[in-house]
């Protein structure tokens, strides 16, 4: 029998580049154990390409990444990890890696032997593409103009490596493109005898001979290095071949060397109907790998094996794994693969019907799903009709959330992902001609009825991998697109759209003799699945989240901006679900992924309770701006949906140490309004209305940017800022109650909890790369310090003292650490104790949401209120009361681990909200040792 995977009692995310290394990390070890964390939640720290500010971009998967410290620095960061206490969990990457530059010695073998290549089959490559010029070569797009442009200016240009003996050609000196060897002779000659000989020996070697061609090249450069004369012709050699700037008839020798290269470069733009490789969504410097061929398999894991057998790491987060061919074999795998047990969870977005597959071996997912379900709970559906009504009087906006998804993904497959499409729907007419029955369906009917179908997906992707029996929820979940398809699409014959299903399906193989290729029919499927994912996370997160600004706090990863608020009762059954289904499941609230950082969320979701005042602020706003920028009629750029935008990052993310200030730092706002204008430029280029990443649309770009610092222009009197500040301020105390609660749940409800790097303290982090800021660890050090001191002396009134102060954040902070202590003090309980939803009664009851936690004679009762703008106004809780649990022990007294307030228990007594909740917004009780 094996042992059961370690589980974390709390993780601390941490985001790993150049500037925050092996060392830095190290140093934070006592600080993190003295804010109760069990597991650091490393970023990925495997050697990803150089100047990487996230990892992700992997170039080897069998070295540390140097840009962080050598071997010697990550010993030492683990020892220091382990003298506290701390173990690792690792973010691994398997579906992709970072390709272009020159780092990523796999892809440059591929593209000097191109299908001869060793490793040619471990990307995922189409060798035999439509386009005719494209056989037996690999796109590479990485130009910044038209590859003539590039090539006549001179930033296309043969080099010779005297170390290596190597030639490429070098795009804008960043991008390697090696030469064949056979066609080294092409360049070296015949000036020199002993470069001719040696330019026939390469011509002269087999088609598949990097080995020996790697000995010639040693040759080469020992020639090189030891004859000046050899180093002279190898020179002239390469001159010959390289024009002059300006002048492209003088590159034609060069143009000819390339264009029998295993590669074709070109601009960057072509890739989106050309490329024939799979890709990171639409990034063409990050290529899929066949992560389901075992060999590459046990390849790209075996560094990572060697740390979870020595103990360094006692979990991994597995990114991304809706990109894997088949995600459920490669879990499998992992799991059998690996030395020992390891804590297990995927990133994985869940659609709002949709549940985590039973039978993956893994705790749970990453957490997105509970980012969501918090946050719904704090949000005030009754305001839902008001700013529903106020967005589309203000920005015009009136489209349904469904259709607007549907029509951003048709935008991502029409442009960004078409080539894969047209490969799909190629593939798919190539499966039709197999049986005479479907050889009439065209390439061009069937890729408007894929298209269609998967642009109507209401989730991610399916799991079929030809195994078992299509999943009920697969099918379901194929039903619904195919049934949408066919009501959107109906210019289509309906056999179309009957042969995509039974393709899709695998139906079209259930039974023997059926005419088709079950080899090839469920290959189809399998890739369909590994697109329609990136479809919908590029048309749904990176399109329409951008497009449909009603209730911004709405439009995050996992979540569904046209589901406003969650009811207690939804609440209670997802969080029970999950204490039955994935008790260790990750629960977040900001990740390096999520759009605002967790505080900004909270107080967003204050303006639910605040629709009059809302509303007259954003229309006097309007008007002042406007007129100060001379546009009385509202009609110039930025839009009223930017606008809108605008106005609500302003509030959400509008610092603390700016609010209620006498005076405004004036170089604080400057960098505030400079984020802002990051976060606003990102948001108007992802929307890919008025502009886009490929399509920089200048002038209205700076049109918003001129609306930002008009706004935020301190040098003068700002009628704007003189009624936005009295405003914000208000909004932020109480999103300062509301970010209390969901830290506290986050803390106490069934699950791991995860804490994002800094996010002790206020996260008002605006969309990546404004969520990876340095993170001032000496100040958290000191406050927590300082805080831990105080609550010795006198917990309740240093509570008291903390929310009144709340601009510091140190009543976040004070929470975090009172309740990580509490789960270190009684670990099983929230490991595996169970969950109780307790009920409220009395007037104000659907403010209130309690639960209890039990495991044997441990208990712990959590009450926690919601909508504090209704608190604000009516402060008394009018006898609203809670029940306690069914299971509670027989102890008289409980006492508020928070602010230290003590409870007796009476029989028949109920919880006195009102005595409860007197300091803070929530507690958590547990029962006194008598």
């Amino acid at each position: 029998m094996s042992l059961p995977p370690p589980v974390p009692r709390a993780t601390y995310r941490l985001q790993f580049h150049k500037g925050f290394g092996f060392a830095a990390a190290a140093a934070l070890a006592p600080y993190l154990e003295r804010l109760g964390i069990s597991h650091v939640y490393a970023s990925p720290y495997l050697k990803a390409r150089p100047g990487s500010s996230h990892g992700y971009d992997i170039v080897d998967h069998r070295q540390l990444n140097p840009e962080l410290g050598d071997v010697s620095d990550f010993r030492a960061m683990t020892d220091a990890f382990r003298k506290h206490g701390l173990g690792q969990i690792l973010d691994f990457v398997p579906n992709h890696m970072g390709v272009g530059g020159a780092d990523n010695l796999w892809w440059q073998d591929v593209l000097e032997w191109g299908p001869e290549s060793e490793y040619a089959g471990w990307f995922d490559i189409d060798w035999d593409p439509d386009p005719r010029f494209l056989r037996g070569k690999l796109l590479v797009p990485f130009l910044g103009d038209q590859y003539g442009a590039v090539l006549e200016s001179g930033q296309l240009v043969l080099r010779f490596d005297p170390d290596d003996g190597d030639f490429a050609v070098w795009a804008h000196d960043t991008h390697k493109l090696p030469i064949c060897p056979l066609h080294y002779g092409r360049i070296l000659g015949d000036t020199h005898p002993l470069l001719e000989q040696l330019g026939d020996a390469f011509a002269g070697l087999p088609n598949r001979a990097p080995r020996a061609a790697q000995d010639l090249r040693v040759e080469l450069a020992g020639l090189v290095r030891e004859r000046d004369d050899v180093r002279r012709a190898v020179d002239d050699a390469v001159a010959r071949l390289n024009g002059e700037p300006g002048r492209l008839e003088t590159w034609r020798r060069l143009d000819r060397l390339i264009q029998d290269q295993h590669w074709r470069v070109a601009h960057f733009r072509v890739a989106a109907d050309d490329i024939n490789y799979r890709r990171f969504f639409d990034i063409n410097e990050l290529a899929g790998l066949r992560m389901e061929l075992p060999e590459l398999f046990d390849h790209a894991h075996q560094l990572v094996f060697e740390l979870l057998a020595d103990g360094t790491l006692d979990g991994l987060r597995i990114d991304h794994v809706d990109g894997l061919l088949d995600p459920n074999g490669y879990l499998v795998r992992l799991r059998e693969r690996a030395p020992r047990p390891f804590y297990l969870v995927v990133e994985k977005i869940l659609a709002r019907h949709e549940t985590l597959r039973e039978d993956w071996p893994v705790e749970g997912t990453t957490g997105y799903e509970f980012v969501n379900l918090v946050l719904g709970l704090l949000i005030d559906p009754a305001g839902e009709a008001g700013l529903t009504e106020l967005y589309a009087e203000f920005a015009g906006f009136d489209m349904a959330f469904g259709t607007l998804v549907r029509e951003c993904k048709i935008r991502i497959m029409v442009n960004e992902m078409a080539s894969e499409l047209n490969v799909l729907a190629r593939d798919a007419a190539r499966v039709a001609r197999q049986n005479p029955r479907t050889a009439d369906f065209t390439r061009n009917i069937l890729q408007r009825g894929l298209k269609e179908i998967i642009a109507c997906f209401p989730v991610y992707r399916t799991y079929i991998d030809g195994g078992a029996e299509m999943a009920e929820a697969d099918r379901r979940d194929l039903d619904w697109a195919v049934a949408q398809a066919r009501r959107n699409e109906t210019d289509v014959d309906p056999s179309v759209f009957d042969f995509l299903y039974r393709l899709l399906s695998t139906d079209l193989v259930s039974a023997p003799r059926s005419g088709f290729s079950r080899q090839t029919v469920v290959r189809f499927a399998m890739r369909v699945q590994q697109y329609s994912g990136p479809v919908m996370a590029k048309g749904l997160e990176d399109t329409a989240f951008y497009r449909c600004d009603r209730f911004v706090a709405l439009n995050e990863v996992g979540g569904n901006p046209d589901q406003f608020g969650v009811s207690l009762a939804a609440f209670h059954r997802a969080n029970a679900l999950r204490a039955d289904r994935s008790p260790h499941a990750m629960l977040g609230t900001s990740t390096h992924d999520t759009k605002r950082g967790e505080d900004v969320r909270a107080r967003l979701a204050v303006l639910s309770e605040m629709l009059d005042d809302w509303k007259g602020q954003v229309n006097v706003w309007h008007r002042i701006l406007r007129a100060r920028m001379g546009d009385m009629e509202g009609t110039a750029p930025p839009d009223r949906n930017d606008e809108y935008l605008f106005y609500q990052l302003l509030v959400g993310a509008w610092p603390a140490e700016l609010t209620g200030a006498n005076a405004l730092d004036s170089d604080a706002v400057a960098t505030f309004r400079e984020r802002l204008e990051g976060a606003m430029v990102k948001s108007v280029r992802e929307a890919k209305l008025h502009s886009t990443w490929t399509s920089p649309n200048a002038v209205y770009e700076e049109a918003v940017l001129g609306f930002v610092r008009v706004a935020l222009d301190t040098s003068r009197p700002n009628a704007f800022l003189d009624g936005f500040l009295p405003f914000q301020e208000r909004v932020a105390r109480l999103g300062c109650r509301n970010s209390l609660v969901q830290t506290a749940l986050k803390l106490t409800l069934p699950g791991m909890p995860d804490i994002y790097q800094g996010a002790e303290l206020w996260d008002l982090s605006l969309v990546d790369p404004d969520n990876r800021r340095a993170v001032d660890y000496r100040t958290r050090d000191r406050l927590l310090t300082e805080t831990m001191s105080e609550l010795a002396i006198d917990r309740r009134g240093t509570m008291r003292a903390l929310l009144e102060n709340w601009h510091d954040g140190r009543c976040k902070l004070a929470v975090t650490q009172t309740l990580l202590a509490e789960r270190g003090r009684h670990e099983t309980l929230f490991a595996e104790g169970g969950y109780e939803p307790l009920t409220a009664s009395g007037p104000r009851a659907d403010q209130i949401c309690a639960f209890a936690r039990t495991h044997g004679t441990d208990q712990l009762l959590v009450v926690a209120a919601r909508f504090p703008s209704r608190h604000a106004t009516e402060p008394a809780w009018d006898e609203t009361s809670v029940a306690w649990p069914a299971g509670v022990n027989g102890a008289a007294r409980w006492f508020d681990l928070l602010t230290g307030q003590a409870v007796v228990r009476r029989t028949g007594d109920a919880l006195s909200v009102d005595e409860l909740l007197s300091i803070l917004p929530v507690a958590v009780m547990v029962p006194v040792d008598d």
